[in-house]
């Protein structure tokens, strides 16, 4: 079977560990030249090394510029333009959570999660649009969560900062369309990254109890979901927010 990604160029955010680096393999595996972002030069470059060692012969690269310098990111974004040719897939992926209550938030806490949840991917997703207006098109997916519907019970600043990827997916989508660029969002319900994997089987059993499909989301769950949004199976797909949570509510 023909690889649904092949000749394609793809930059993953986040894509040291975890569903960053589980949609990485799988735009790998799929045939595209990938670059994976990391927030550091060390934990970018381990990553890399990782997977050449997984995956011999694949076509991998690693970058790590600050995303919230759109400057900084639009400079990345061009190079591998130029090295490689083009630059048909972004997957904004980066992002941290957190549970605070809003009685103990500080306000550093606050704008750090708006920094890098929000404004990182509105930043990578202009510089990306850019390179994909000017050649003809491309493919935008940002990295939502199933708490984008209802919020949760505490730690506001990272549903809000997931409403709007939303609502920019949205708006991107309607805006870049005639460029023949799609956005489109996924977004992950509990999902068995190394974090969680740790946590005792008391707490995961009530979280497994919720969900209707009767098990957490693994890795490859998400990162098959960025596969579908990416490639040509997707075409006539764009606005769209795909919850892959396994008919949970939250």
């Amino acid at each position: 079977m023909e690889q649904m990604l092949k000749g394609k160029v793809a930059v993953v955010t986040g894509g040291t560990r975890g569903i960053g680096y589980a949609i990485v393999k799988k735009y790998l595996e799929e045939g595209a030249v990938t670059v994976l972002c990391g927030s550091r030069e060390e934990t970018a470059l381990k990553a890399l090394d990782k997977l050449k060692a997984e995956m011999p012969g694949a076509s991998v690269d690693a970058i790590w510029p600050d995303l919230s310098n759109r400057a900084a990111v639009s400079a990345e974004f061009l190079r591998i333009k130029e090295k490689y040719g083009s630059l048909d897939i972004l997957a904004n992926n980066a992002g941290i959570s957190q549970n605070t209550s809003i009685f103990e938030y500080k306000d550093e806490d606050f704008d750090k999660i708006l920094d890098l949840n929000i404004k990182a991917v509105y930043a990578c997703s202009r510089a990306a649009a850019e390179i994909m207006k000017e050649q003809g098109g491309g493919v935008i997916i940002n990295t939502s969560s199933i708490v984008s519907y209802n919020g949760q019970g505490s730690g506001c600043g990272y549903p809000a900062s997931k409403f709007a990827v939303n609502g920019l997916t949205k708006s991107l989508s309607r805006e870049l369309g005639r460029y023949n660029i799609r956005v489109n969002a996924v977004a992950p319900g509990v999902t068995r990254t190394d974090m969680v994997a740790v946590l005792p089987d008391e707490m995961i059993q009530p979280i497994i109890r919720n969900i209707p499909l009767g098990r957490m989301a693994e890795v490859e769950d998400i990162a098959n979901a960025f596969l579908f949004l990416a490639s040509d199976m997707a075409s006539y797909v764009s606005g769209a927010i795909l919850p892959v949570a396994g008919a949970v509510v939250i």
